[in-house]
Formats: C-alpha cells, structure tokens, sequence
C-alpha cells in the first residue's frame, strides 16, 4: 500500500499542474517588463490648444513583444492632470523606420526628420493616407480603458529581418490636449467649435468649408479657445506619461495584426491597369445633429451611423475597443447576418478626481473573446456601427473601433485546457503556494493513514 499513497501524490501533482496553462507562452508574466516614460514637455496655458507630433521617442528596443501602452497626462511633480483641466482629445503611437544618417529640422525644440527620410510602418486597417497609422493610441478614456493584450498573444515589433537595410525602428507620438481652464464655453472647446476658437483657416491657410462648424480644422496646435471675460490664469508644463509593457521576442509568442476601421469611411472599387483595387475615403470626424423631434427622452435620440467593409484576410479577433467622444453611447462591430463581434460601450466620470470626471468618457469597455471562438474569414463583410445621444447637438466626434487579430491560435493540448480567465490571473506565484498547499494536504492525509495503522492496526482508506 505503500504505493498507492505514492501515487495520490502524483494524482495530485498532476491535477494541479492541468490547471496551468498548456503553453509555455502563458507563464510570461514573471518575464514582463515594465517601463514608464514622459513625453517631451508641452506647455498650455488656460485655453490652449498642444497638438504635435514628437518623432524619436523613447521606447523599448530590440526584437520584443508588446503586451500594453497606457497614457494619461501629468503635471511637472508627477500629478494626474483631470480632464476637466486639461481636455485629452486624442494621443497616438506610431511605428516608423528612419534612415541612420538622416537629417532633423529643428522646429521649437522639436526633432522632425525629413519626409524623404523615413516610412511608416502601416498597421492592418484601411483608413492610411496619412491618418489612422497608429500601433495605439485613445482619448479621455485612457485611464479606464484595458489595453493588455493577453498571452500568448502580442505586437511582434524590432525584428531585423523587416527592417530595411540602412533603416532603424523608431517611434512617433502626438498629443492633442486641450487646456480648458477659464474658458466660456468646455463642451465646445472640447468638441473644437470653430466659432470659438476664432478660426476661419485651418493650420495652413486654407479656407475652411462654409458648413464646416467644428473639429480637428478648428483646433490645430496654438489655437486659443474664448476665455471668460478676465480670467486669467497660469501657464504650466504639462507631459503625457505612458507606460509599455513587453516581453522579450521568442517563438512561444503568437503575432497579432492591428486593423483600425472608422465608421465615417467610404470606399470604392476600381479595375485598371494595376487590377482590382479598394481606395477608401475616412474623414475620421463627423457632426451629431440635434435631435428633431424634441418631445422624445434622451435615450430615444439617438444617431446611428454605420458603415460595411470587406474584411481583407481571415484570423481570430483576439481583442477589440471602440472610441468616442463625449455623447457616445456605445460601438459594435458584427456581422452581415447580426451577430455581434464585440461591442464597446463608454463609461461616464461622476466626480472631479482625475480618472472619474463627470460627464467626461472616462473608459471603454473592451472585448477579450474565448481564444479561438472569433474566427474572421477571408473577404468577409463586417459592419462597425457608431451610436451617439442626439438630443443635443456635437461636432467633431470620432467613431474609430480597433481589433487585434491573430493568424493562428496556438497548439493545445486538449485535456489541458482551462478558463481564458484562469490564463490571465494564474501566475507562477499562485502555482508554489497552491502546490505547497495540496501537497501538505496530501501529506497530512498521508501521515493520518499511517498513523491508523499502527494505531489500530488496520490501514485507513484514504479518500
């Protein structure tokens, strides 16, 4: 009998070891590193406008594997800045690669390399001609917005082999804040209504469209938005503090592929000389009207608009995450027969601490499908739908919705399997002390026959 409690020790080993996740991927999490950085100072006094592009910014290097990037806006000592002070329109991360020996213009202590000097590295989504070529990036909501992306999963960035010859991977980031203190009027400041911003031309000289009453034209970087008659106030240094999260590149690692799709998108087909072709069309911004039926409740004006598109290659949607602006009562992104893919649905502040500002989006909620459940076929049509509370009027909101999809999902073993949840929150930690706690269970129950036996000598029946 000897034997036996053997092997309910191995029994029990064995129990406690199918819980863990199957791949070596899953087990990371004692291998992630995190960094903090600060983004180069900007400086707003009360309503002002900071919209820039900082290119060569700090960021991980060497063939890694990103797992997340959050953002928020911080004074000098370190202090979260609220969104009721300082107005986070948008920030975005860009991934490009530059010539060694290039050239930068100096402009106010911003380094900007020539345009001839440098390609972006374009994620998956269609919206691309100079706009939407972002790895990440969010807006008001970025405190409460989950951006991790779960094992095995990850952003495959710095392998050598697509690096063009000559070339090095670098970083790009803008920041659109605006400073809201003081001014007359902070809905429409944040919505960038032109009439008070004064602005009649965009950044460069153009002429802005008649019908044109509000959004990024309005807003570029230096504007003023209308102030209270005699406030005054103090200009500070302000920098967007953004934290990545990555593990080192090894093949355990299953790649996902960005595709960020805009809801004000319209695109058209073309057969020349070069073949069947697909030219989309994103203004990335669009006006709510005012409901026109005013006896109706708010939660009855509401304005849905929606767009299809041709899903270009098959995979499994590993993670999605809308944005909107303030008004935005949710996003889903489905199919043509109905069935929902994800949807992502805003959180409104109800205080004034930073993370909680009322009637600011201050989250969105975010799609995290059963690994493989998702599966996405090539030139399938999907539909992104953007639903925003008309019963007041918004210009200049956004309906952007992200994916994260994989070729592949990684080999499994089938007996092995567990919760997608169980793979998030169990760690190697986690592990020790349960093994701890199931062999000393085991030992006890042991120890207990044992001593029956002697004692009364007969062997117990161990359950």
């Amino acid at each position: 009998m000897k034997n036996c409690s053997i092997w309910w020790i191995v029994i029990a080993i064995f129990v406690l070891a199918s819980s863990m996740p199957h791949s070596q991927a899953y087990l990371k999490n004692e291998k992630i590193k995190t960094e903090v950085f600060l983004s180069p100072k900007f400086m707003l006094g009360p309503g002002s406008v900071e919209n820039k592009f900082y290119y060569g910014i700090d960021f991980p290097s060497g063939h890694i594997a990103l797992k997340a990037f959050d953002a928020e806006v911080v004074d000098e000592a370190g202090n979260s800045v609220p969104l009721h002070e300082t107005y986070l329109h948008h920030w975005i991360v860009a991934r490009y690669y530059i010539r060694k020996d290039a050239d930068v213009l100096e402009n106010n202590g911003n380094r900007t390399p020539r345009e001839s000097d440098f390609i972006f590295v374009q994620n998956g989504g269609f919206c691309q001609s100079n706009i939407l070529r972002q790895y990440f990036g969010l807006g008001s909501e970025t405190r409460r917005t989950e951006t991790h992306i779960p094992d095995p999963y990850a952003l495959e960035v710095g392998n050598p082999t697509e690096i063009p010859p000559g070339y090095e991977e670098r970083w790009m980031l803008n920041v659109h804040a605006i400073d809201t203190r003081g001014v007359e009027d902070k809905k429409g400041c944040t919505e960038c209504r032109c009439n008070l911003y004064n602005v009649t031309k965009d950044e460069h000289g153009r002429p802005l469209r008649p019908d044109y009453k509000g959004g990024l034209s309005c807003c570029y970087d230096h504007a003023q938005c209308k102030l209270r008659h005699g406030f005054e106030g103090v200009r500070r240094n302000l920098y967007l503090k953004y934290t990545v999260q990555w593990v080192d590149w090894d093949t355990s690692v299953v790649p996902v592929k960005i595709f960020i799709f805009d809801v004000t998108d319209s695109w058209k087909r073309f057969n020349d000389s070069t073949g069947l072709r697909t030219e989309h069309h994103c203004l990335i911004e669009y006006d709510v009207e005012s409901c026109s039926d005013t006896s109706l409740a708010d939660n009855k004006c509401i304005l849905t608009k929606k767009t299809s598109f041709t899903f270009p290659t098959g995979g499994y949607v590993i993670y999605g995450v809308a944005h909107q602006h303030s008004g935005g009562i949710g996003s889903r992104l489905y199919r043509e027969d109905g069935q929902v893919i994800c949807s992502s649905n805003p959180t409104y502040g109800n205080g004034k601490e930073a993370g909680n500002e009322a009637g600011y989006i201050v989250g969105m909620s975010t799609c995290y499908p059963e690994p493989g459940s998702v599966k996405l076929t090539d030139g399938e049509t999907l539909i992104v739908e953007s639903n925003y509370n008309s019963s007041v009027y918004h210009t200049g909101v956004m309906g952007l919705f992200y994916i994260l999809v994989a070729d592949r999902v990684p080999n499994t073993t089938p007996f092995l399997h567990g919760p997608q949840e169980a793979y998030k929150n169990m760690n190697n930690s986690a592990f020790i002390i349960g093994a701890i706690v199931l062999l000393g269970v085991v030992a006890a129950a042991v120890g207990y026959r044992q001593r029956n036996k002697s004692e009364d000598g007969y062997e117990a029946i161990v359950m």
